[in-house]
């Protein structure tokens, strides 16, 4: 009988050590999966928020090109003007 104790004890020791093992790894894989999601997460937040810069970046540039424009359209204008007095 001590044999057949020796041998269960010998088969679930080591089988016992691997699920524990596995169960380990799987909290891990969980949390870390967790730790993904939250980091694409952030990751979308910042797109996001870069995007917004970039859109208010292009109206300031758009505004000021706008005024370049006016500003050169005036000059010519008078370039114009004075050519024409002559």
């Amino acid at each position: 009988m001590e044999a057949g104790l020796e041998l269960a004890i010998a088969i679930s020791v080591p089988t016992l050590a691997v699920l524990i093992g596995i169960l380990v790894n799987n909290s891990r894989f969980n949390d870390l999966n967790g730790r993904i999601q939250d980091l694409d997460k952030r990751i979308d937040e910042l797109r996001q928020e870069m995007d917004r810069r970039f859109e208010a970046m292009e109206k300031v540039f758009t505004q000021r090109l706008l005024r370049v424009e006016q500003v050169l359209d005036a000059r010519l204008t008078n370039i114009e003007h004075h050519l024409s007095l002559r």
